[in-house]
């Protein structure tokens, strides 16, 4: 799953922000079904966001976690390519809009991942596009997907 979470200053981003952004982020990730795709907006109060020991009223961090994928270590190029397109979808909400921002990715082991008790079926697999196309768990024989 890639999860998002999103912290921003109080009313950065309206509703419809919230739901336009989420469903850019979303699309960046067409290869999954989109129920994997989960994305957090935490407000931060005024007094609760610092830089540098400064208050960060302009301020948006964004922290995602990758589980269902994740880059070959020496992939550079792909990596890169990656975050172009991450901030060509961010770019209407955070650097248009004049705010200051930074994001990082985390990869999280695969096999220590589970969606409503069944482990994801594997990356590719049959099973992966009838979750896919389902866009939600689907019961199936573990044991044959390993």
């Amino acid at each position: 799953m890639p999860f998002w979470k999103i912290y921003h200053p109080a009313h950065a981003f309206s509703a419809a922000d919230k739901q336009a952004l989420s469903q850019s982020i979303t699309e960046l990730y067409r290869v999954l079904p989109k129920f994997y795709v989960i994305v957090v907006f935490q407000e931060v109060a005024p007094d609760s966001f610092y830089m540098g020991g400064e208050p960060a009223n302009n301020f948006i961090r964004i922290w995602v976690d990758h589980i269902a994928r994740s880059f070959p270590p020496d992939a550079k190029k792909l990596k890169t390519k990656w975050l172009a397109r991450v901030e060509k979808a961010l770019a209407p909400f955070v650097k248009d809009r004049g705010r200051d921002w930074e994001i990082h990715i985390d990869e999280t082991p695969f096999d220590l991942w589970q969606v409503q008790g069944l482990p994801p079926p594997p990356p590719n697999s049959e099973y992966e596009r009838i979750w896919l196309e389902a866009n939600k768990p689907v019961p199936y024989p573990i044991e044959e997907a390993n």
